[in-house]
């Protein structure tokens, strides 16, 4: 991690992902928020509910980011174990939280706040609730780990309730250009391009649009002029090859 640098992980804990049968819908908007608070996401995990899965991840990924983001497997079912697993990983007792059967109660009468939905309000020692506007079932944090529902509106309604509070950096901005050439007649330019701004990542994607070959190149970086300079040397490059450009976006990233 660079100094002055935030990072952050996520884990996405569930068999249902790993198998094919669920697809993932939270990472992008937990990237993208991220970033809007100036901190970096640098890995991403996709993790079985199997509790020393859990334990080995968060442990790995807690020691190497600042900020490690976990959703699934909060629910009241057999396998919703993140809460007991993290609770192992933190070497903390997993107890039920008064705090949060309150918050269970303001979603249903006390004659239907079973054992099994009671699962809900077990929470690691020393963990923080995390709001839960849309069902009132609470995520928490405990040390540097946020740990969130996998249903895509109640994750992002947590998200967005904590990610204010992230202490992060410059946001990261990107600029782009479409290069009507393969990446092989750039990759010798691009790279001496690179190497000559160390600060930025520069990213080359091919793509096949009507039948023509062309290479998407990305700008990243937090000083949008040095961002605009190497986009620049980019389409001089492409330019002297004889290739057609196209701009194609600017903003964050």
């Amino acid at each position: 991690m660079a100094e002055g640098e935030f990072t952050a992980a996520v884990a996405i804990i569930g068999n249902e992902i790993l198998s094919g049968r669920t697809q993932d819908a939270n990472l992008q908007y937990i990237a993208l928020g991220l970033n809007a608070v100036g901190v970096r996401l640098k890995e991403v995990r996709v993790v079985a509910d199997e509790e020393a899965a859990i334990v080995r991840a968060i442990n790995e990924l807690r020691a190497a980011h600042t900020y490690v983001f976990t959703s699934g497997g909060i629910g009241p079912t057999h396998d919703d174990i993140t809460a007991a697993s993290i609770a192992k990983a933190f070497g903390v007792p997993l107890k039920r939280d008064p705090r949060a059967v309150e918050r269970l109660l303001r979603q249903m009468p006390a004659d239907q706040l079973n054992e099994a939905r009671l699962r809900m309000a077990n929470i690691p020692e020393g963990g923080e609730l995390i709001d839960n506007p849309i069902s009132n079932a609470p995520g928490f944090r405990i040390g540097n780990v946020y740990v969130m529902a996998g249903i895509p509106r109640i994750l992002q309604a947590m998200f967005d309730g904590v990610r204010h509070n992230l202490k992060g950096g410059k946001p990261m901005l990107g600029q782009s250009i479409d290069l009507y050439i393969g990446e092989g007649a750039i990759a010798a330019g691009l790279t001496e391009i690179q190497n000559a701004r160390p600060s930025l990542e520069i990213g080359s994607y091919p793509f096949v649009r009507k039948g023509t070959f062309g290479t998407a190149i990305v700008c990243r970086g937090t000083e949008a002029a040095e961002i605009t300079e190497a986009v620049d040397a980019v389409r001089t490059l492409a330019h002297s090859l004889g290739a057609r450009t196209e701009e194609s976006g600017k903003g964050p990233e």
